[in-house]
């Protein structure tokens, strides 16, 4: 199966290097590979730091020969690497092409050496979607990605007991290589107990504090490791958005993963997948347009709120209310078409209705509908 950003990569290929980030096991090396004639990993142009030979062939300035496109896989473990690239790049950009991946943010992590700026596209390849599995997606597609995630091994296996052990295995890996080779940290056991109670959090604005008593560090401490996991893409953290006129909670965040079906609940796991769309889709705009583009939240001084606002170019896009069962419309959605120019209202469910309220530019439609309009 091709991915759905992979066409727009081989576009960029043709003008500059590009940058693949996303999270650990989402299916970059699959990608990458995939543009390769019979590509596998053991194709000449395909080189991974972690691979002995290939990090001695890279630090003495060797590439493959005869290749036109070379690939480096997880390249940003090296701490010069940026110079590294940036010769190699400006010394052979008329002959190769260059894909970097890696499961960090590869546009974060700027350790030593000159800048790259102008030098590459930046692309971000996310979990499954309902639409990347099928343009007519059914309730059983929307309960298997509920209950699997939409990382390919798991979905792909559909098996309970695997799907366990896969969790213990990215979230270890996460925290004991890729965090620990990427930042100095010694608390290694409190990062794993942060990554364990993170799910518990998600939906609901996150108490920082809270957490810091939880681990027993400092509040600046548990900041920064939320900020460590964000950039490995393990969660992500969605921003109040100011609406004038209104009286919004502006210094409030909500979390959530990268991988939603480590939620227990059914509501927040629910409440991720559609954010995790959303994030999708705000990605694959900004990647490929150049807009500014937000996934944020409403929340006024009366803690009415509505769970999401697309943001592009600093202006609300669309909403959207997240209802696991078909209710009515939500009071929020009036309240707010009232007293803002948020042009769509979007209340998204696990069942089958769907309705339009225009006197409040709303509509009640199923996920596996707004799947389609997102088209992501």
């Amino acid at each position: 199966m091709d991915r759905y950003i992979k066409a727009f990569v081989e576009q960029d290929l043709r003008e500059k290097m590009v940058f693949l980030g996303g999270p650990r096991q989402v299916g970059k090396t699959t990608l990458a590979l995939s543009l390769l004639d019979g590509g596998n990993e053991e194709h000449p142009a395909y080189m991974n730091w972690d691979s002995v030979t290939a990090r001695k062939a890279l630090l003495q300035g060797a590439l493959p020969a005869e290749q036109d496109l070379v690939i480096l896989d997880e390249i940003h473990k090296y701490k010069g690497w940026r110079n590294l690239v940036k010769g190699f790049y400006d010394v052979n950009r008329s002959r190769k092409r260059f894909l970097i991946t890696g499961s960090a943010r590869l546009d974060h992590y700027r350790r030593g050496g000159d800048s790259l700026q102008g030098r590459y596209h930046y692309r971000r390849l996310h979990p499954l979607s309902l639409h990347e599995l099928s343009r007519s997606p059914t309730r059983s597609d929307l309960d298997h990605l509920l209950r699997f995630g939409g990382f390919p091994e798991p979905f792909l296996k559909g098996n309970t007991r695997h799907w366990k052990r896969w969790q213990n295995e990215r979230q270890s890996r996460v925290i004991h290589d890729d965090l620990v080779s990427l930042e100095h940290v010694k608390e290694v056991s409190q990062l794993d107990l942060l990554a364990q109670v993170l799910p518990e959090r998600v939906g609901a604005p996150l108490s920082i504090n809270n957490l810091r008593e939880d681990l027993s560090v400092a509040f600046e401490t548990a900041d920064r490791w939320v900020t460590m996991l964000e950039n490995l893409y393990f969660c992500f953290l969605v921003r109040p958005f100011g609406l004038p006129r209104l009286r919004a909670a502006r210094k409030e965040r909500k979390l959530y993963m990268w991988d939603w079906s480590v939620c227990d609940k059914e509501s927040a796991r629910f409440e991720n997948l559609v954010a995790s769309n959303l994030l999708k889709y705000c990605h694959l705009a900004e990647d490929n347009e150049g807009d500014r583009m937000e996934l944020m939240f409403v929340r006024d001084s009366m803690q009415r709120e509505l769970d999401f606002v697309v943001v592009r170019n600093h202006k609300p896009e669309f909403a959207v209310e997240c209802k696991t069962g078909e209710h009515g419309l939500s009071r929020n959605i009036p309240y707010f078409a009232q007293r803002t120019t948020i042009p769509h209202f979007y209340q998204v469910h696990m069942g089958s209705t769907d309705c339009e309220y225009a006197a409040c530019r709303a509509r009640i439609l199923p996920f596996t509908a707004i799947a389609q309009v997102l088209a992501v």
